[in-house]
C-alpha cells in the first residue's frame, strides 16, 4: 500500500514501496547526480518520486543502508546478466549439463577467465579514485597500479605529490610477483571501506529543502516539467519548493543586464527595505546598475529609516524573489549557475 505523505517509515525495506526506496536513493548521491537522474526518468515518474522526496522525513541509518545493498545486489545481478561473469557461468552450467560434468567445464574455463583484481575501483573516475586512495600506504597504491590500464596508472600517479610518487615508482619497479591471497586480502580492505564511505555519507533527511537544492541544479525544462506536474495536484508545495529554490540574496546571481531589467520593476520603497540585510556584495551590485542620483536616494532612505520588522524586510525580499522569477519564466533575465542556462545561451 502506498505511504501517506510524511507518514513515518518502517523500520524494514522490504515494508517500502519502490517509489520511497527510489526518494532513498536520491536522498544519498549528491544533489547534482539526483539532477541527471530525474533527467533520465520518464515525467510520471519523476512527479511521484520528487513528491515522495519532498515527504520523506529523516530516514533511519539501517533503513537506508537496506535500500543501499537491495540496490547494490540488484546492480550486481544486472551486470552479471549484461557482463556475465564466472558466478553467472557456473548459474549457466548448472543449469544446463550434468553437475559433474558442469564442474569440470567450469574448472576448465576458471583459469582462462579470472577477475581482474581491483576490478570494483576500475570503472571510477580518476579523480574520485585519487581522492579514494591518496592516504594509502605506496606499496598498496603501487599494487593497485599496477593492475591498472597505463594510461589510468598515470593519471593516479601525475594527481601523487612528489614524494609519494617517488616511493609509489620505486615499489612498482621493484614489484615481484605478489602472492594472490595477498592481493584479495587489500582488496576486500580497500572494498570494505568504500563500502563504509559510501554507507556512512553525510546523514540526510529528505523534505523540501532537498527537492529544492536538486531542481535549483536540474536543467531548467526539467525544473517546469516538475513543477507543472507538481501544481495540478498540489500547488501549496509547489509555492514552498519555490521560496526554497530562490531567495533574496540570490539576486547577485543576476547578470548586469537583468538587473536593470529588475530595477525597472521594483518599488522603490521595497527596495530599500529588502536592502537593509542584504550582503554588501548585493547592495554593490544593485547601485552599480543604478544612476548614482537614484543610488544615493536609495542609500539615504535606508540610512533615516531607523528600525524594521524582520517579517517586513523578508516580505519585501519575497516580493523581489517573485519578480524575479516571473522575468526569468519570460526569458528576461539570466540567472548564473541554474542547470541548463549556460548551454541556452546563442553569443
Amino acid at each position: 500500500m502506498a505511504r501517506k505523505p510524511n507518514e513515518k517509515l518502517p523500520t524494514d525495506a522490504k515494508d517500502l514501496e519502490g517509489i520511497t526506496k527510489a526518494a532513498i536513493l536520491l536522498l544519498t548521491v549528491e544533489p547534482p547526480a539526483a539532477a541527471e537522474i530525474l533527467k533520465n526518468l520518464k515525467p510520471e515518474m519523476v512527479e511521484e518520486v520528487t513528491r515522495e522526496l519532498a515527504s520523506l522525513g529523516r530516514v533511519p541509518d539501517g533503513l537506508r543502508n537496506s535500500v543501499i545493498n537491495e540496490f547494490y545486489n540488484a546492480s550486481l545481478a544486472s551486470q552479471y546478466k549484461n557482463e556475465g561473469g564466472l558466478e553467472y557461468a557456473k548459474i549457466l552450467l548448472q543449469q544446463s549439463l550434468d553437475p559433474k560434468l558442469a564442474e569440470r567445464v567450469l574448472s576448465q574455463i576458471q583459469t582462462q577467465v579470472q577477475k581482474t583484481p581491483f576490478a570494483f575501483l576500475q570503472k571510477a573516475e580518476s579523480e574520485n579514485l585519487l581522492t579514494f586512495i591518496q592516504d594509502e600506504h605506496p606499496q598498496t597504491i603501487a599494487l593497485i597500479v599496477c593492475h591498472m590500464p597505463h594510461h589510468k596508472a598515470a593519471e593516479i600517479l601525475g594527481g601523487l605529490p612528489i614524494a609519494k610518487q617517488i616511493e609509489v615508482i620505486k615499489r612498482v619497479a621493484n614489484m615481484e610477483q605478489t602472492n594472490p591471497e595477498v592481493i584479495k586480502e587489500v582488496e576486500r580492505g580497500l572494498e570494505s571501506r568504500l563500502s563504509s564511505m559510501l554507507v556512512q555519507s553525510m546523514e540526510k533527511a529528505g523534505g523540501i529543502p532537498t527537492v529544492a537544492e536538486i531542481l535549483n541544479l536540474a536543467d531548467r525544462s526539467t525544473e517546469k516539467s516538475i513543477m507543472e506536474g507538481l501544481e495540478a495536484e498540489d500547488p501549496d508545495l509547489v509555492e514552498q519548493i519555490r521560496r526554497l529554490m530562490f531567495v533574496f540574496e540570490d539576486v547577485k546571481l543576476v547578470d548586469d543586464k537583468g538587473i536593470q531589467s529588475l530595477l525597472k520593476e521594483l518599488d522603490n520603497d521595497d527596495l530599500t527595505l529588502a536592502l537593509k540585510t542584504a550582503s554588501d556584495e548585493l547592495k554593490e551590485k544593485i547601485f552599480r546598475n543604478m544612476s548614482e542620483r537614484a543610488a544615493a536616494m536609495i542609500k539615504e532612505n535606508m540610512q533615516f529609516m531607523g528600525p524594521v520588522k524582520v517579517s517586513d524586510v523578508e516580505a519585501a525580499q519575497q516580493r523581489i524573489v517573485d519578480i524575479v522569477r516571473r522575468l526569468e519564466d519570460a526569458g528576461e533575465i539570466i540567472i548564473s549557475g541554474r542547470g541548463g542556462g549556460a548551454e541556452e545561451l546563442v553569443v
